[in-house]
């Protein structure tokens, strides 16, 4: 303040420049010489008394080095000061700090210029007013890389024109665009708001500044195409102007999966309806039926209205109350069966036998049962003409082989047809003692017939039920009387 005294500037002049104002001021004399500056103009250097900020204007160059926000830095004439002085007014420079012997800028200064002149209306006083704006473009630049890192599609448009003024790499990958495609143009020129389900609302409130609420479109594309999305606006504001923020949610895979689970369940519905065996679709609660198949409906004799919502039970599909009920309890316990034997009634009151399969499936976000429901009817007459045919070539085989006669009787028990065995899978010593066994012999008898000890014959009778797939000893004579035993002198003398 001294130095100023020696000037005779109206100290009052100064008091009300610094009274009408917040920001840090420095005062710089025509002939380049710092004169003063405020408690904030030295805070916001880092310096607490005014000859740490330099004597001169050069000595301010020799502390201080700036550059511009697009790290260019600045020459000698280019800073504010040597602007100041050469009796330029601006009224907005932004420009980054960088204290002596540093590399990384610690503040960033917003500077306007004030030139105050004397009676004679020449140059008196150069004023620099400084805004400290580091927190708000270290807010947008924490803004812009989050912007860019998004993953989400974005662009955000400058509200006073509706010009875009910013688009991430998100946007540009979902539409296939380039940046200059994007950025300068107008809403109107790429039209994110296109076929969007409420347009006029859309508009209305980007019009007002008002949030857009998230809405279905179809976006434009540069090919020609077109992409399913959800659009929605915010309001912001972007250095210090009001704009829109658009987002993105790209819904062409819903859309691509929704497009294939129908194609799936037309394909599903297609092969229900025209699969040759009965297929039915029931609630597992309660068992009540859904849909059923021509096959079925065919094989049931009930009609598509008199089948759909009815159960099993009001249907009187199985033969007794038993079945059904032994039918349903499988498919709490085990969730489904496959291939039961069982006697379907049909609608006219004839009775076919049928295969049972079942099994619980996911539908429409429950679980319901199929069923599928096979006619054997034909297959079991023609079983049992053949087990008839062998009945009578069985009352005498004395014109056939053992081993055809074997084959015939594992074709007369088809219960045992999972475990086909014949008698040359016996050893010699198995066929001597399932022989003797035939004839009514114990263990003991056995052992003397043969001339061994008694653990021997158990052990051979073990041997036989495990080849035979039987546990007890009338199934095995059953078994070995089937196949033409007991053998001649089997018996030892």
């Amino acid at each position: 303040m001294p130095a100023l005294h020696h000037t005779g500037v109206d100290l009052r002049r100064l008091q009300q420049i610094v009274s009408g104002l917040t920001e840090g001021v420095i005062i710089v004399s025509p002939e380049q010489e710092i004169l003063w500056a405020n408690e904030a103009g030295l805070r916001m250097h880092g310096v607490e008394r005014i000859p740490d900020l330099g004597k001169t204007v050069d000595d301010y160059r020799q502390r201080f080095r700036l550059r511009y926000r697009n790290n260019h830095w600045l020459d000698a004439h280019d800073y504010p000061l040597d602007r100041a002085v050469a009796g330029e007014a601006f009224s907005e420079v932004v420009v980054e700090v960088v204290r002596e012997g540093e590399d990384d800028a610690r503040w960033i200064h917003q500077i306007r210029s004030l030139l105050l002149t004397d009676s004679d209306d020449k140059p008196d006083l150069l004023v620099l007013v400084i805004q400290d704006v580091s927190l708000r473009f270290e807010a947008e630049e924490r803004f812009e890389q989050t912007f860019k890192a998004n993953p989400a599609p974005a662009v955000i448009c400058r509200l006073s024109d509706q010009r875009f003024v910013k688009v991430n790499q998100g946007f540009l990958e979902m539409t296939g665009r380039e940046r200059e495609d994007v950025l300068g143009h107008t809403v109107y020129d790429l039209d994110v708001l296109a076929d969007v389900d409420d347009p006029g609302l859309a508009k209305q409130r980007l019009r007002e500044g008002r949030t857009i609420p998230q809405m279905q479109a179809d976006l434009h594309l540069p090919n020609g195409g077109r992409k399913l999305v959800i659009v929605g606006g915010q309001p912001i504001d972007l250095n210090e102007q009001p704009c829109m923020l658009f987002t993105f949610a790209d819904l062409e895979p819903r859309r691509r999966i929704e497009g294939e689970l129908r194609e799936s369940e037309a394909r599903a519905r297609r092969m229900f309806a025209l699969a040759p065996v009965g297929l039915a679709v029931a609630t597992l609660d309660g068992h009540r039926f859904l849909e059923g198949n021509g096959a079925l409906l065919d094989l049931s004799g009930f009609t598509d209205e008199e089948f759909k919502h009815q159960t099993v039970g009001s249907l009187k599909l199985w033969e007794n109350a038993t079945v059904r009920a032994e039918l349903e309890q499988a498919l709490a316990g085990d969730g489904g069966f496959q291939a039961r034997d069982a006697c379907l009634h049909r609608k006219d009151g004839e009775r076919i036998d049928v295969l049972i399969s079942a099994g619980v499936i996911p539908m429409h976000g429950s679980n319901c049962v199929l069923w599928v429901i096979q006619d054997i009817a034909e297959r079991r007459r023609s079983e049992r003409e053949l087990i008839g045919a062998i009945e009578t070539v069985m009352r005498d085989t004395n014109w056939f082989s053992r081993t055809i006669v074997e084959k015939l009787a594992n074709l007369r028990s088809p219960s045992n047809a999972n475990r086909v065995t014949e008698v040359a899978t016996l050893t010699g010593r198995e066929r001597e003692t399932l022989s003797l066994m035939c004839e009514g012999l114990d263990d003991q008898a056995i052992a003397t017939a043969m001339g061994v000890s008694r653990n021997t014959v158990r052990n051979n009778v073990a041997r036989i039920y495990g080849k035979l797939g039987v546990n007890r000893r009338g199934a095995a004579i059953i078994w070995a009387r089937e196949r033409g035993f007991p053998l001649p002198s089997s018996r030892r003398g």
